[in-house]
């Protein structure tokens, strides 16, 4: 039998995990079904969906992460699934990278021949940046694999054993050696977009008062979409560098609250996604409105 406190975390992330597949799955099906009404879908959409599909794994291998905490089943049937689970999330922070520079490029307004170039050909660039996102994952992955993955097939001892903390401190040290160049490009989006709209509302002041700025509005929703994604995933970071310090009690509330915190990036953001996506947006509500309905 589970302690309280546990069936209160399984409880947790059940809901978590339901709400981050439904946020994704909402975002999947509603492109799909453009994709079949119209025979096309649009950069935006493309990258929308593949970084929702993208998540969906990652919120699976993270609730399997969780029933291997509650002893559901075996570290080890959980570790042969790494490889996966490396590709799903180098791609997933890739995607969502990607998403960023779509959304700085159409909405920001630099008056600089690269940028200019940027903004004129991003939605061409879109397929190859993905394609090439997949390729780079697909490499990691590999070299990942073949040179880090160290803990022995054989190994029937717990995670709270030295050298299983041991194995995974060095496999999460080379884990995020990829991350610091996504971000980084994050950061950049985030400055140009912060420029572009200071320079926007200087250019508005004159404007007579209560008059709408619908590229103020765009400016803002994009800024919010990038900085909760920073915010969320650097709490994500952190939470996985904490656990693979093993400075943490296996099973600790300290442990839990950490773990239970990796769960709540790909599913709050892609909420946020939704929330600032109109599309998104109105097809959410269609479906509560169904359920309602159907009670």
């Amino acid at each position: 039998m589970l302690e309280s406190h546990l069936i209160i975390y399984f409880i947790f992330v059940v809901i978590q995990f339901l709400t981050g597949i439904f946020a994704n799955g909402i975002i999947v099906v509603v492109n799909g079904i453009g994709v079949i009404k119209q025979r096309k879908m649009d950069p935006l959409g493309l990258l929308l969906s593949c970084l929702a599909v993208s998540r969906i794994g990652l919120q699976l291998f993270i609730f399997f992460t969780h029933l291997a905490i509650l002893s559901m089943i075996e570290f080890l049937t959980l570790s042969n699934g790494f490889e996966i689970s490396l590709f799903i999330n180098e791609s997933e922070l890739w995607f969502a990278t990607w998403l960023g520079v779509f959304y700085c490029a159409k909405i920001a307004n630099i008056s600089h021949p690269l940028f200019f170039w940027l903004k004129m050909r991003i939605s061409k660039l879109v397929p190859w940046l993905i394609l090439g996102s997949l390729l780079y994952s697909c490499t990691s992955c590999v070299l990942h694999s073949k040179y880090i993955w160290l803990i022995p097939q054989n190994l029937s001892v717990g995670f709270s054993s030295k050298n299983m903390k041991e194995n995974l401190a060095l496999q999460y040290f080379f884990f995020v050696l990829g991350f610091p160049m996504p971000l980084f490009i994050f950061l950049v989006a985030i400055l140009l977009l912060v420029f572009s709209l200071g320079r926007h509302t200087r250019q508005m002041r004159n404007m007579a008062a209560g008059t709408s700025d619908p590229r103020r509005s765009a400016h803002i929703h994009a800024m919010l979409s990038i900085l909760s994604f920073l915010i969320l995933f650097f709490v994500h970071y952190t939470m996985e560098m904490l656990i693979s310090s093993h400075t943490l009690q296996f099973r600790s509330f300290s442990f839990l609250f950490c773990v239970s915190a990796l769960g709540t990036y790909p599913s709050v953001h892609s909420t946020i996604l939704i929330l600032g996506n109109p599309k998104l947006k109105q097809n959410a509500k269609k479906f509560f409105r169904h359920i309602k309905l159907c009670q």
